[in-house]
């Protein structure tokens, strides 16, 4: 009989992770105005933070999650393109804004592939699996 494995779980750890990358996030939005961090580093954290988040509580493996989470994220930016805030009735809504976003741009295409990037160098090389003693 074959061992049925729950795709739910929460992972603590990574779940800190995100935790501390929204507070990061939160912070950068509030007090960073330049024209590097708050445009290019928090784009690189945000699929960091969409990537620990989603870990924290499905079991998938590296690669698909974060694949996937490139995907979303240029789903995203390509919405912006289009600017579908507008196409559904949302433009004046700030929220709404904020989340889905209304310009397009390369460098943030560049971002997110950066972000991803250095969660697979970090899942990768660095979160190696415990070995369990049976």
């Amino acid at each position: 009989m074959e061992k049925h494995q729950n795709i739910f779980r929460f992972h603590k750890n990574s779940f800190l992770i995100a935790v501390i990358i929204f507070i990061v996030e939160v912070l950068i939005a509030l007090y960073i105005t330049d024209n590097f961090v708050r445009p290019y580093v928090g784009d690189v954290l945000v699929v960091i933070l969409i990537y620990y988040f989603v870990k924290a509580f499905v079991h998938v493996p590296v690669w698909p999650l974060a694949i996937g989470t490139l995907l979303f994220a240029y789903l995203i930016e390509t919405s912006q393109y289009f600017q579908l805030v507008k196409l559904i009735g949302l433009g004046d809504n700030h929220f709404a804004n904020v989340v889905l976003g209304n310009y397009f741009a390369w460098e943030d295409i560049l971002a997110y592939t950066v972000g991803i990037a250095f969660v697979l160098v970090i899942e990768t090389y660095f979160a190696k699996p415990k070995n369990h003693l049976p």
